[in-house]
């Protein structure tokens, strides 16, 4: 029973994956202290969620334009060398971050600039790195190891705001975006170790046409749209990240920097994440995976929901209502985790290795655009009504756009696929 209920370690036998899994801990800890610290530098500089949210236009707009061409660059030239460009490209721009905060900068447009150059460098390793992923194991092993790999970055997500919440009131946002910087070097080290990866089968150039083929393709699978449909609900209405750093100062009652009501906030998911990870040995043998991704989005916003109405009753109960609060959260990233094990491994399964790179070029612009669409959403929309309103009224749509969206397309309801043993 135990082991059915606990995660599959059978990928790390591969020495590839095993070596990058492990360099995975330390830099996603990195990257996460980078993540808390952007967005409370930004609203350390303005006071404003609205200018917080514009993480999500800087973030969006090279994240859509590199995540497209970086698949179909994935799709043409060794995904190995494209790995190491890439991983070059994150550091130094971490370095960038560094040296910025170093110098006591206030510009704002500045601390945006860098983090849109750092999401191009993120479009195009994200989308090679799990294009790889087939071809170093097993197609039965990619639901195990994307589970693997998922968990590790939501603990990530756990430390690096739990540490960086802390760091920021003592030694400021410079020395996170170093140790962001270093960690790096462990990826760096394990991606340098991978074999030579060409690409297999025909490959075109990569043009606007080879993006254009990747969206025909994926139009030709009505399921695999629908799955990216619902996930964009779900982010896009239900993601309140960007209200983190208000919701922790005004709702609940901490400092305008860090702290531990904003550490708990930004920890929260992943935490739930990691939890919904450790115990997902049953996500393998679920046969009703369309009806599991819609059941997982709608307690996705209902826990959006709880959220948002804590925070609006922290006034009474600030202490209480922040653990409701960091529940609710937590439970949404249980419900996310299940929702994005299913969805990424029928991916990797569906698509033929010479254009794997583009459909998962598609992926990350659906999977990481839509919070990044969520960040400007939430911030103006709190501009207007405040940050927990926001929240909640978030969670109310995505519950309502799923049901919709499964009324209108069983064929994804009744989704099954066929499990041996």
């Amino acid at each position: 029973m135990e082991r059915r209920l606990l995660a599959d370690t059978r990928p790390l036998a591969n020495p590839h994956f095993r070596r990058l899994w492990r360099a995975n801990i330390i830099t996603v800890i990195g990257a996460q202290l980078t993540v808390v610290a952007v967005p409370a530098q930004i609203y350390a500089m303005t006071g404003s969620s609205a200018y917080v949210g514009l993480t999500g236009v800087f973030g969006l707009v090279p994240l859509v334009v590199f995540g497209l061409w970086g698949g179909a660059l994935a799709d043409v030239f060794d995904r190995r060398t494209l790995l190491v460009i890439t991983t070059v490209g994150l550091i130094l721009t971490s370095l960038g971050f560094w040296m910025q905060a170093a110098a006591g900068t206030e510009d704002v447009w500045l601390l945006l600039s860098l983090f849109a150059v750092q999401q191009a460098f993120f479009a195009v390793n994200q989308p090679t790195r799990s294009a790889l992923l087939p071809r170093l194991l097993d197609q039965e092993l990619l639901p195990a190891a994307n589970s693997l790999n998922m968990t590790v970055m939501q603990a990530g997500g756990i430390a690096g705001p739990l540490v960086g919440g802390a760091l920021i009131p003592l030694v400021g946002f410079s020395w996170l975006y170093l140790i962001d910087t270093i960690a790096l070097l462990a990826t760096l080290g394990a991606v340098v170790r991978l074999p030579p990866l060409p690409v297999t089968g025909v490959t075109k150039t990569p043009g606007i046409r080879a993006v254009v083929d990747g969206f025909r393709y994926l139009r030709t699978q009505p399921v695999l749209m629908m799955s990216f449909v619902v996930d964009i609900i779900a982010m896009v209405f239900g993601m309140p990240r960007a209200l983190f750093p208000e919701m922790a100062d005004v709702d609940f009652g901490g400092p305008s920097e860090g702290g531990l009501a904003f550490a708990l906030l930004f920890a929260a998911i992943p935490a739930g994440a990691v939890v919904g990870g450790v115990l997902s040995g049953w996500v393998s043998r679920v046969e009703r995976q369309g009806l599991a991704v819609i059941v997982a989005i709608l307690v996705w916003g209902v826990a959006m929901i709880g959220f948002g109405v804590a925070a609006m009753l922290a006034p009474f109960a600030p202490a209480l209502m922040l653990g409701v609060a960091v529940l609710m959260l937590a439970i949404g990233g249980a419900a996310d985790m299940a929702s994005a094990a299913f969805r990424t491994s029928m991916l990797q399964s569906a698509a033929a290795d010479e254009v794997r790179g583009r459909l998962q070029g598609i992926f990350i612009v659906v999977v990481a655009g839509g919070p990044r669409v969520a960040d400007v959403a939430h911030g103006a929309t709190a501009a207007a009504t405040g940050a927990a309103v926001a929240a909640a009224g978030g969670g109310v749509l995505v519950v309502v756009f799923t049901v919709l969206a499964a009324i209108a397309v069983p064929a994804f309801v009744r989704y099954r696929v066929t499990r041996v043993g």
